[in-house]
């Protein structure tokens, strides 16, 4: 299973903020954002401090992907 942060890039572009500007208010590391920004796992405690600034759910910022090349049993 992948994550995809889109819909939080989409909620900064919405409210108008940069990634520095999450990183700098949610007081996480640049390496964070960077891994964010590459698709990467990242700790609940981040997810809840971006949700904290963002002022929205878990949900609001990542979805879950399915990866396409797990069978079924």
């Amino acid at each position: 299973m992948k994550i995809s942060y889109k819909k939080l890039w989409k909620l900064l572009i919405d409210k108008d903020m940069m990634k520095k500007d999450l990183q700098k208010k949610a007081g996480i590391s640049w390496a964070t954002i960077t891994k964010m920004s590459k698709g990467e796992v990242v700790s609940t405690e981040v997810l809840m401090r971006v949700c904290q600034v963002m002022h929205c759910n878990v949900g609001d910022i990542i979805d879950f992907i399915e990866d396409e090349n797990i069978t079924e049993k």
